[in-house]
């Protein structure tokens, strides 16, 4: 428990303190209406309001939508461990914390976080591990802001693998959490 403990202070003084951060926050959404009319994917025109009330085409909804948009790093939404760890990497740490802005900023978003291992081990073992690794993902955005109401967890252990294989490239593959909204 004092380990815990102590890595939440070292995280909140990492991510508190750094005042030369280069990474961009993530982009909220203006849901406020506007009153001219804007042209929609195929020609069409719409009212200018942007949200879920807008019917249109992918193309569109990816453009509104953080989630959806495959240049916005909340379209990245899985976490890699190393072997037999349940620490979050610093390379995925600006993943992590785009995710805690986000919930921060939208108090209705859910989100599950679901922890992998590969195949190695016994099924308790993975289960348990996967679970530590989808709790440190939790504790890591709960330090940055996300309500604890917003994230629940749930571990997979080594049966819902993303790549087959017997090789350090599959089980790399495969050791992560994957951070799902809800509703998608």
């Amino acid at each position: 428990m004092r380990k815990w403990i102590i890595a939440a202070f070292v995280l909140a003084a990492a991510f508190g303190c750094a005042s030369t951060d280069t990474q961009q926050a993530a982009p909220v959404e203006d849901k406020a209406p506007t009153t001219t009319a804007e042209p929609a994917a195929g020609g069409a025109t719409t009212s200018g309001v942007s949200g879920a009330g807008v019917s249109g085409t992918s193309a569109s909804a990816a453009a509104t939508n953080p989630l959806k948009d495959p240049s916005n790093i909340l379209s990245k939404r899985s976490i890699y461990f190393d072997f037999d760890e349940f620490v979050v990497k610093e390379q995925y740490r600006p993943n992590v914390e785009a995710h805690a802005k986000y919930l921060q900023s939208h108090r209705d978003a859910r989100v599950t976080l679901q922890g992998n291992t590969d195949e190695r081990g016994t099924r308790e073992y993975n289960i348990a591990l996967g679970q530590r690794r989808a709790d440190a993902v939790k504790k890591t955005m709960i330090l940055l802001g996300a309500s604890e109401a917003q994230i629940e967890t749930v571990s997979f252990g080594k049966e819902k693998p993303r790549r087959e294989g017997h090789d350090e490239a599959s089980w790399a593959e495969n050791r992560r959490v994957d951070i799902i909204y809800a509703g998608e």
